[in-house]
C-alpha cells in the first residue's frame, strides 16, 4: 500500500469520523407527561433523570416546550447529589433536565417536548460564579449577588482571625441581589453565621470530642476543594468538599455539601423569591461518629443579618407556623416545649435594612428524626437532630430554603413544603 493511498485513506477516516460525531451531537428530543397531582403548583422547579448520547454529556443547553406552544428554558446538568443511579444503555450517560413550571392547577396533566442540545437563546440570563481567590466565591444572576461562599483557609495568625476564618458557610443575599441578609463574624453570638451546618457535641474515634459550632478549642471547618459547578438559566450550583477537624486539629470527617440556587420570576419579569437547596453527605472512613448538640448550636440553621439583634428590629420579628401566625414575641424552643420537633416546615419574617423579608426552611421525611427546633427574635432558626455515622453508614441531608420580600401566609409555606416532598411527576421518553 503506497504511503499516498494510506494518506488518503486517513483523511477518509477523518471525514467519516467527524460527519458521523456532528450527526451523533445533533439534538435529541424527549416527550414529556407532566402531572400536577392533588397540589396546586406555582414556580416549582423540576430535575428529571434522562439518558443522553455521549456526543452530548457535555451539553449544558436545553428547552422545553408545552403542548400550548409556551417554550421555557431548561439546563441539563450532571445528577445531583442524593440522585439515585439511573440504568442507562450503553453510548448513554445519567444527565438531569431541568426547568420550571409556572403554573398548574391540581389534577393537570401537559404534554412538552424538552429539546437537548442546539444553541442557547440570546436572550437568555444564566448564573454565574465570581470568585475572590482564597476569599469567598459569589453566585450571580443577571450580574446581582445571590449566595455567597466563605471558604477563606483557618489563619492562627490572632484570635480574631482565627474566629472570623474557623468556619464554612453559606451568605444569604435577597432576591434581587441588594441586600445581604445574613451575618457573618463578629456581633452577637459570632458563632452564629449565614447559613450553616454542624454541631456542638460530637464523639468521634471512640472518646474524643469536637464541637465544629464554636470551635473555640483547635476545632474547624476546612474548604478542601470546589469538585464540580453548574451554571445555565435555571440554576446555579456548586458541591464543595469539606473537613472536619477535631479536638487536635485532626481531620476525622468529610462532607460533600451541595447548594443550589433557582430564581424564579413573576409575569412581569421581577424575582418572585429565591429558593435554595441544601444537600450533604458526611462520610467517614474511620470508627463512628456520634453528632449530638442542643437546638441554638447544631443541625442545619439560618442566621439574620446583625441588625436584627437591635431591640426594635428584634421586636419586629415573627414566626410561622404549620399551626399558624406567632405574635412578635412568641418563641417556641425545644426543649422547654417538648411539641417543637419534627416540623415539616417553618417560617420567620425580619425586617433588614427597613424591609420585610420572609424565610421559610422547609424539611423532609427522610432527614433524621426526631429533629429539635429553636426560634429566636434575633432572627436564627433551624433544627438538629442525634445521629451515628459510620463508614458504611454516611449522613444524607436536604433541606430547602424559600427567601421572599413581604410576608407569607401558613398556606403559601405549606404548599412549598409540599412541593418539596410530593414532587411533581414527569415522565420523560426520547423520540
Amino acid at each position: 500500500m503506497t504511503l499516498c493511498f494510506r494518506a488518503s485513506l486517513l483523511v477518509l477516516f477523518l471525514v467519516l469520523s467527524a460527519c458521523l460525531t456532528a450527526r451523533a451531537a445533533e439534538p435529541v428530543k424527549y416527550e414529556l407527561l407532566i402531572d400536577a397531582g392533588k397540589l396546586d403548583r406555582a414556580n416549582v422547579p423540576v430535575a428529571v433523570d434522562i439518558a443522553v448520547p455521549e456526543a452530548l454529556k457535555d451539553v449544558s443547553v436545553a428547552t422545553v416546550e408545552f403542548a400550548d406552544g409556551k417554550v421555557v428554558a431548561a439546563q441539563i446538568t450532571e445528577p445531583s447529589l442524593l440522585s439515585k443511579p439511573l440504568e442507562v444503555a450503553s453510548g448513554q450517560v445519567h444527565r438531569e433536565l431541568n426547568f420550571v413550571i409556572d403554573s398548574l392547577q391540581n389534577g393537570q396533566q401537559v404534554k412538552a417536548t424538552a429539546t437537548v442540545g442546539g444553541k442557547p437563546s440570546a436572550e437568555s440570563t444564566t448564573f454565574a460564579w465570581q470568585d475572590t481567590a482564597g476569599k469567598y466565591s459569589d453566585l450571580l444572576f443577571d450580574g446581582k449577588q445571590l449566595l455567597r461562599y466563605m471558604y477563606e483557609p483557618l489563619d492562627k495568625s490572632s484570635k480574631e482571625r482565627r474566629e472570623e476564618t474557623m468556619k464554612v458557610y453559606h451568605h444569604v443575599f435577597d432576591p434581587s441581589g441588594e441586600t445581604l441578609l445574613t451575618k457573618g463574624p463578629g456581633g452577637k453570638f459570632p458563632h452564629h453565621r449565614g447559613l450553616f451546618f454542624g454541631f456542638n457535641k460530637i464523639v468521634y474515634d471512640g472518646k474524643k470530642k469536637a464541637d465544629t459550632w464554636h470551635c473555640r478549642g483547635k476545632e474547624f471547618l476546612n474548604h478542601e476543594e470546589v469538585k464540580s459547578e453548574e451554571l445555565g438559566p435555571v440554576l446555579g450550583r456548586h458541591t464543595v468538599k469539606v473537613g472536619w477537624h477535631g479536638q487536635e486539629g485532626e481531620k476525622f470527617a468529610e462532607e460533600d455539601r451541595e447548594m443550589t440556587v433557582y430564581r424564579p420570576e413573576t409575569k412581569d419579569g421581577k424575582p418572585a423569591g429565591m429558593l435554595i437547596e441544601f444537600a450533604s453527605v458526611l462520610r467517614t472512613e474511620d470508627g463512628p461518629i456520634k453528632l449530638n448538640g442542643d437546638p441554638q448550636h447544631s443541625g442545619f440553621q439560618f442566621r439574620a443579618a446583625a441588625e436584627v439583634t437591635e431591640p426594635e428590629v428584634a421586636a419586629k420579628t415573627y414566626y410561622i407556623r404549620p399551626d399558624g401566625v406567632a405574635e412578635p414575641g412568641d418563641y417556641r424552643n425545644w426543649p422547654d416545649k417538648k411539641d417543637q420537633v419534627n416540623f415539616p416546615w417553618k417560617g420567620m419574617s425580619i425586617v433588614v435594612g427597613g424591609k420585610r423579608y420572609t424565610i421559610a426552611n422547609l424539611d423532609r421525611p427522610e432527614n433524621p428524626k426526631e429533629s429539635r427546633f429553636s426560634e429566636r427574635d434575633y432572627g436564627r432558626f433551624g433544627s438538629y437532630f442525634e445521629y451515628e455515622v459510620t463508614k458504611d453508614h454516611p449522613l444524607e441531608l436536604n433541606y430547602r430554603v424559600w427567601v421572599q420580600p413581604g410576608e407569607m401566609t401558613v398556606e403559601e409555606i405549606d404548599r412549598m413544603a409540599k412541593d418539596f416532598t410530593e414532587p411533581v411527576s414527569v415522565s420523560a421518553k426520547r423520540v
